[in-house]
């Protein structure tokens, strides 16, 4: 449908799978902005099997709100339509939300799924397993193309499986021994078997595959640089226990980044599901920090109030020397929480970034020194003026660089998020630094 903004709850009914669900999710959104009682309805009113799907589609805030608006049998078939690793993670977010809600579904559940969400359960939200799905496509080695064909088809018709791309050959003990894709198991006789396949084909070998306990940021750059559609997750036998999809990643690295740029912000990474009052709290907290710092740096000018008196234009020239150190640190420390968040480098290795990175802020320093001196100079005819803010330039400027690396590599060290925080921190050295070396030099120099 061209506008879904305009469809009606009827309309909605009717639609069935007509609609994706990240579509309808984004329709609920607008909704709840207006009428709320309204957002109710077309939650409650949800085809059975797209339920679950729009659920997880929704901001946090607005799923926690849904939660507690719907029934435990309502909640129960929203998760069984779902894919173990998204079934898993709605379970636990009710549980958080209701544990004696989330008791209720999970006792409402079949055995298998129980089974199941206990199974993923058992790993951290940082584990490789946690994001895992049960459901794919396997194949005893001495089963037929043909056997494992009629099974998928009964699979797929029966909505047990989606988002297939390779089958996994395991063995008797149900270890991962070797994987084919769809497009070349359809090029073979259907009346081979498995075993005869791989034995006639040798490329055919042990994909690649991640263990259940890996770190998922480790998986992450795996799908990267193989550039994997699925990899199929083991244990530390090698036995299959399930696989993790593209759409995955895709969900984690959004989140990941996402996380990356409201936290130098200052801003949590959840700001768009807050209400007014915890995007009011949660924003003045930062804001309070950068105040402290602010004042710090007035303090620092403070100290140089006879100087500035003597010297007006040193008024008019101290914004550019701040503004040009935290600008040239930002550039930096976007750098460094970049490359840190990637895995590129780490405290250990950081030599050759730190070398990098001062090398720019010199040769930055120097440009932009003399061309800030020739324009002191030129304005208030003035050249030791001149002289004054470039030397105040090629400090901060190195500064920045420097501790625009430092910080976000020090904050990592000590296990703390190089992404929050570091502005703060930064935008403090560069200021009092910068007008610390230029209200210095100018009592020293011009006084």
């Amino acid at each position: 449908m061209s506008d879904i903004e305009n469809i009606s709850l009827e309309k909605l009914k009717l639609s069935g799978n007509s609609l994706h669900p990240s579509d309808i999710a984004n329709l609920l959104k607008r909704k709840k902005l207006y009428d709320e009682d309204e957002f109710f309805e077309y939650i409650n009113n949800l085809p059975d099997d797209i339920l679950g799907a729009v659920i997880i589609e929704l901001p946090d805030a607005d799923r926690n709100l849904v939660f507690e608006e719907l029934e435990p049998e309502k909640l129960k078939v929203a998760i069984k339509e779902l894919e173990t690793d998204d079934a898993t993670d709605l379970y636990q977010e009710i549980e958080e939300i209701d544990e004696v809600k989330a008791r209720k579904v999970f006792n409402a559940l079949d055995h298998e799924d129980k089974v199941e969400i206990e199974l993923l359960r058992k790993y951290t939200e940082e584990q490789a397993g946690a994001f895992m799905q049960i459901e794919l496509f396997d194949a005893m080695l001495n089963e037929t193309i043909k056997d494992a064909v009629r099974r998928l088809r009964k699979m797929k018709n029966t909505g047990k499986l989606d988002n297939v791309h390779q089958v996994f050959v395991k063995n008797k003990f149900n270890k991962l021994i070797g994987a084919i894709s769809l497009e070349e198991l359809i090029t073979f006789k259907f009346s081979k078997t498995f075993q005869e396949v791989l034995a006639e084909y040798k490329e055919f070998n042990i994909p690649i595959t991640v263990n259940a306990i890996d770190d998922i940021e480790d998986v992450v750059k795996t799908f990267e640089k193989y550039d994997l559609s699925v990899v199929p997750v083991v244990d530390n036998d090698g036995k299959l226990l399930g696989r993790i999809t593209s759409d995955d990643m895709y969900d984690i690295i959004q989140g990941s980044a996402t996380e990356q740029i409201y936290n130098l912000a200052g801003v949590n990474d959840d700001a768009e599901g807050e209400s007014l009052k915890e995007s009011m709290k949660n924003r003045a907290y930062w804001l309070f920090l950068n105040l402290l710092t602010a004042i710090l740096a007035s303090i620092v000018i403070g100290v140089f109030d006879e100087t500035i008196s003597s010297y007006v234009a040193l008024a008019v020239l101290m914004p550019i020397v701040a503004s040009m150190g935290g600008n040239a640190g930002t550039q930096t420390l976007t750098i460094m929480v970049r490359q840190l968040a990637l895995g590129e480098i780490d405290f250990e290795n950081a030599k050759i970034a730190l070398k990098k990175e001062f090398l720019i802020s010199l040769s930055n320093g120097l440009i932009f020194a003399i061309i800030i001196g020739f324009i002191a100079f030129f304005w208030f005819s003035n050249y030791l003026l001149g002289v004054v803010i470039a030397i105040s330039m090629v400090i901060n400027l190195l500064s920045a660089g420097f501790f625009g690396a430092i910080i976000p590599l020090t904050l990592k060290k000590l296990n703390i998020d190089p992404a929050i925080g570091s502005t703060v921190l930064l935008t403090t050295v560069t200021d009092i630094v910068g007008f610390f070396s230029f209200l210095g030099l100018a009592s020293w120099i011009l006084l």
